[in-house]
Parts: structure tokens; sequence; C-alpha cells
């Protein structure tokens, strides 16, 4: 039987599964190249997924882990496969879904259906926290205000820190999140074009934030994104595919698209780079910024006011632009702007983010 197999193999150009040679390869691993039947690849990949766990320690049983669920295929991927690891290897986990809703009309709304419908699935309670009620804004509203060049730092930062609210409101160990290979090689790119040395040094760590309020890892740091799709594709997954529509001019979108030129070229190249950015060392000389908490939210931050809270005065003051950019603005600058604004809405009534740090 084998010998007809390998026979077949020759003359058909590898139909068969490289792994068990028993069944029709069904697609070629992006990561490997290798020809592979679907059964096969469903166990490779979530073996891998569970030696990265396994390996890097990323969790303990009895911890509660909060999962940053989007609708997403990464996001949906991630609470399917944990589920299942979790089950099968016997973590001992108590597993959340988390979500964010920005408040974008015709996005999020729709993705967060997919996210409630993911609970039922997968049996996982589902808690959503949104901007409206953390910060008194829409990115809808913030969008018709800033325009579509600066949104994204907006909502990045914004969304950060709401997702850090939401999992002390689940009073969670960990947050989990769907960050795949892809994501984390785009990060190094971004950094290293951006000269932003702080978070060049840390933003390969598989687990980061353990100095804070609540640690965050990513168990699909070495995951190719392909595969994630392909997973999803032939599970039959419920996610949503639509890009959010507030971000088709995003900075991240030129370095996706470099590494996907590189990877057509040679599909380790996304390994390599993470590689690289692990292998990168500061020089001591280099002056890091001392992390310590915002006077206003007691959030964590190297400045007086952390960034949500500076981005939050400016909307409120009318000043939507203040804060973006590298420009800083000192505690004393702030707060004497805000005895100088008369009239204005002050931060005060509504800071950035309804709990306490």
């Amino acid at each position: 039987m084998a010998e007809s197999h390998a026979k077949v193999q020759k003359a058909g150009g590898g139909r068969f599964c490289c792994i068990c040679n028993e069944k029709r390869a069904a697609l070629k691993r992006p990561k490997t190249l290798e020809q592979i039947c679907r059964e096969c690849f469903y166990t490779v990949f979530e073996e891998e997924i569970h030696q990265v766990i396994m390996e890097n320690q990323l969790f303990k049983p009895g911890e509660r882990i909060a999962i940053g669920a989007s609708g997403g295929k990464d996001s949906t991927v991630l609470a399917c496969v944990l589920s299942e690891l979790n089950r099968r290897h016997n973590y001992g986990l108590d597993l959340f879904l988390l979500s964010v809703d920005e408040g974008i009309t015709g996005y999020r709304d729709d993705s967060l259906e997919t996210v409630k419908r993911n609970e039922i699935q997968y049996g996982l309670p589902l808690k959503i926290v949104s901007y409206k009620d953390l910060y008194g804004w829409t990115m809808d509203e913030i969008v018709k205000i800033i325009g579509l060049k600066n949104n994204c730092t907006f909502c990045g930062v914004f969304r950060r820190q709401a997702l850090d609210r939401g999992a002390a409101l689940l009073k969670v160990d960990k947050l989990a999140t769907g960050h795949n290979a892809d994501d984390i090689a785009e990060t190094v790119l971004l950094n290293i074009l951006r000269g932003d040395i702080a978070r060049l040094s840390r933003c390969t760590a598989i687990t980061t934030g353990e100095d804070g309020p609540i640690p965050r890892c990513k168990p699909f740091k070495y995951t190719y994104e392909k595969e994630i799709v392909m997973y999803a594709y032939f599970k039959r997954l419920d996610y949503f595919s639509t890009e959010c529509i507030y971000s088709p001019n995003a900075y991240r979108g030129f370095a996706r698209e470099f590494i996907k030129d590189l990877e057509r070229i040679r599909p380790r190249a996304i390994l390599d780079i993470i590689k690289s950015g692990e292998s990168f060392r500061i020089a001591t000389s280099t002056k890091m910024p001392e992390q310590g908490t915002c006077e206003r939210c007691g959030y964590i931050s190297s400045q007086k006011w952390c960034k949500a809270c500076v981005l939050l005065e400016g909307l409120n003051r009318g000043l939507p632009k203040l804060g973006i950019g590298r420009t800083r603005v000192s505690g004393k600058d702030q707060k004497k702007d805000i005895k100088q604004s008369s009239g204005m809405k002050s931060i005060a009534s509504k800071q950035c983010g309804s709990l306490d740090f």
C-alpha cells in the first residue's frame, strides 16, 4: 500500500498527505510548504500552539483567562483552539470572551453579533465594554471631528486601555490576544521605522504587561495568518471578515504589504523577522521611559497623564489634535491649559474609564 501511494505521489506530484501518507493532501502549509490532509493539519496546528503554551508557561491551573474577542478570524480561532486544548490537555482554566465596542456603525455592531454567537458555540461567558461608557465618545463621533488621518491613534490607545478595564471587571489573571506571527513581524518593522526603541525592546515578548495591572499573552506568536485563515475555513468557524471601515490608510498596512511580499519570496521570512526582533539588545546608554501611573485615572503611564487622558482632554476641550504625534505636554502645562479654558467640558467630569486601578 505504501509503495502504491509513493508511486501515485511521484506521478501526481505529491497528492497524498506527507504526514499520514494515507489521505489526499488538501492544502500546502504556508509555514512549511508541506502538503497535508485536513485532519493532519488540524493536529499539527493545534499541537504547535499547545507546545508554545507549555514551553512558555503561559497559563497555570485555576487561572481565569480573558480572550480578546473581536469576532474576526484570529480571535475566533483562538477561542476555538484554547477551548479545545483546555479540555484535551486539562489546563484547568476558566475562559471568558472579552469584547470592546468602539462604536463603529456598520462594522463593530455586526462583528459583535458574531462574538455573541461564539459565546453560545463555545460555551464561554462574554463581557462587552464600550468606548461610550468608558470615555463618553464613540469612534463614529471621534472620526467626525478628527477625520481619517489620525483616528487609528485614538482607537488604538482607547482600545488597549478598554481591554484592561474589561479584564479588571472580569477579575481575570491574564488576557490572551489573537496576535499572530504576521502581526508581530509587522510590529518589529514598524518600531524600527518609527525609531521606537522602548516598544522594539518588548514587542516580540510572548507575555507582556507583567508589571502592569493584567499580563497579556500571545499563544499565536509563531502561527502564520494564512494558516489561521485555513483552519477557520476548513473548520467552518463562524467569524467576521470585514476590515475596519476607518483604517484603509493605516500606517501598519504598508508594513503588512511588505511582509506579504517577503512571504511570497521566502515563507520563513516572517519567523526570521521575529527572531531578529528577539535578538535586539538595547544599549545600556539608551534612556528608557520610566513607568509610573497616570495622575488622572491611575492607569500605567510614563508621563504625568496617560495617553488616553491626554487624547480625551483634547476631545472634550474641542482640541482633538492635542496629544497626537511626538509632542509632549507636561502635567504642569496641562493643568494650566485647563484653568484657562473657561466653559469647556473638563476631563474631570469623565476620566478615561470608569474604573480605578
